[in-house]
């Protein structure tokens, strides 16, 4: 045990619980209707969607998990910066446009939207329980996240994590979104301030830039050329992907304007340029002689160099901010999962007239339940590493809800039945290659470039097939119907 460490770590800890309480009375408003509970009222400006954003997109996985893929496979770990930079023209491009039809119409989850856009409660009920199921393991990876800093403290983890979910769970059902959104303004100014001085501390400590490559073998500083086409297709499959998740859908609604969404695609690059440097920690453990620890492998290799590298009150400071930003996704996830059942399963299928403070009492509740499973996942013995390739499943997934949820927003002659058969041929196939490669790995090998094949990310060649289903129906039925469709209009 480090106790030093500890006692920073509680006390920093402590604070984030009393703010998580007090954002109740953050832009008071009545927390027994779904819209405030669940999207603040849609009332966050630029500054604290940026953060809320910010703490939401860039979770503690990515921290973790970002630097372990590049300890442990070299330079394909680095695919997350492109793709990070490719998302944010999208999102100028699309989110505004989700956000204004949403805010005319009341929808609060994108399947709300799918619902209103096909006419069709049957396609919104596939698009929820997509969202639902690529999120619950991605919750379970930001607990995992808290776990593996738990046990570089050298603390009981089960009881730890207990504690965890029960103050994550308790301040996420007093104050709803709030609640992660106040937190964020303090863990993100941690996380700055950690990689800050992480960046002039551990080189200086390890000789500077040149002695740190110097020690990382040349097969994990270049990246293979079989691997070139993976690296493009694993980018830009996981920037078509990012926003689909319910979770960054959620953060951009709660949003005040457009305009502030626009200049938040704007300032989030920042983030990726602090998640390069934080990729850069790989190569400093590699350089460290940083030793995995069992049972959570190459993601232990930060929070054991951030001991390594600083006296115990700061590692303490920065092991702290690695968990607290746990807490933000894993809170907003958590919302926007439970957002989804009571919308698109509850109140459609279970009970059509329920009241708003009953819808609201509905996703409190499920929100208790979303994150209990995720900690199920980290408790259960050696299921550690299945929860975390099970994550690699979420982005094959819920890229497969594009057509419904983006193409609908810009394609008026989209047919409801084929949005509804791509998402099946997409899900199909996709499911198909993770199940083959044991969940193993996001890419596989296609017959194409040559005798051995070439390696894709499995997302984008399964939406390829799901797009190609879409377009041909759809043009089809068009030709048949022989005119474009209204908004919301039945389809034939």
């Amino acid at each position: 045990m480090h106790p030093d460490e500890i006692a920073v770590f509680v006390v920093l800890g402590l604070l984030v619980t009393g703010i998580g309480f007090i954002a109740s009375r953050w832009h008071r408003a009545d927390l027994n209707a779904l819209e405030e509970w669940g999207l603040a009222g849609r009332r966050f400006g630029t500054v604290v969607t940026w953060f809320l954003l910010g703490g939401d997109l860039y979770t503690a996985y990515t921290f973790v998990a970002v630097p372990a893929l590049v300890y442990g496979s070299g330079a394909l770990g680095l695919f997350a910066l492109p793709y990070t930079i490719i998302v944010y023209p999208l999102v100028f491009l699309i989110m505004p446009k989700l956000w204004q039809i949403a805010r005319e119409r009341g929808h609060v989850t994108a399947s709300d939207y799918v619902k209103d856009r096909f006419d069709s409660p049957g396609l919104a009920l596939l698009i929820a329980i997509t969202g639902i199921v690529a999120t619950m393991p991605y919750i379970a990876l930001q607990i995992l996240g808290i776990a593996v800093v738990i046990q570089v403290l050298g603390v009981n983890i089960e009881v730890s994590l207990i504690i965890a979910f029960l103050v994550l769970a308790v301040f996420t059902y007093v104050s709803g979104l709030r609640a992660p959104a106040l937190i964020a303004l303090v863990k993100d100014t941690m996380i700055w301030i950690t990689v800050i001085v992480a960046i002039i501390v551990i080189p200086a400590k390890l000789g500077g830039f040149p002695a740190i490559f110097a020690k990382v073998p040349a097969a994990k500083l270049d990246l293979p050329p079989t691997l070139f086409a993976g690296y493009s297709t694993l980018a830009l499959g996981s920037a078509l992907a990012l926003f689909l998740y319910p979770h960054a859908i959620t953060g951009t609604l709660a949003s005040n304007s457009q305009n502030t969404i626009r200049r938040n695609a704007a300032f989030l690059p920042a983030y990726s340029f602090l998640l390069g440097l934080i990729a850069l920690f790989g190569y400093m453990a590699i350089a460290a002689g940083i030793k995995p620890l069992a049972p959570y492998g190459a993601n232990s290799a930060v929070p054991q160099l951030i001991q390594f590298a600083f006296p115990g009150w700061f590692a303490g400071f920065a092991l702290a901010a690695i968990a607290i930003g746990a807490l933000v996704p894993a809170s907003v996830m958590s919302i926007a999962a439970a957002n989804l059942f009571c919308r698109n399963i509850w109140t459609e299928y279970i009970r059509p007239a329920a009241s708003p403070k009953e819808e609201a009492q509905v996703s409190k509740i499920v929100s208790l339940l979303v994150k209990l499973g995720a900690v199920g996942f980290i408790l259960i013995p050696n299921l550690t590493q299945y929860a975390i390739t099970l994550q690699l499943a979420g982005g094959v997934w819920i890229l497969q809800t594009l057509p419904a949820v983006f193409l609908a927003l810009y394609v008026r002659w989209l047919d409801r039945w084929a949005v509804t058969f791509g998402w099946l041929a997409g899900m199909a196939t996709g499911t198909y290659w993770l199940v083959a490669g044991k969940f193993a790995s996001s890419l596989a090998t296609f017959p194409i470039g040559g005798h051995a094949g070439t390696k894709l990310y499995i997302g984008l060649v399964a939406f390829a097939i799901n797009l190609v289903v879409v377009v041909v129906w759809s043009l089809a039925t068009q030709a048949v119907r022989g005119r474009t469709p209204a908004y919301g209009e039945a389809a034939a």
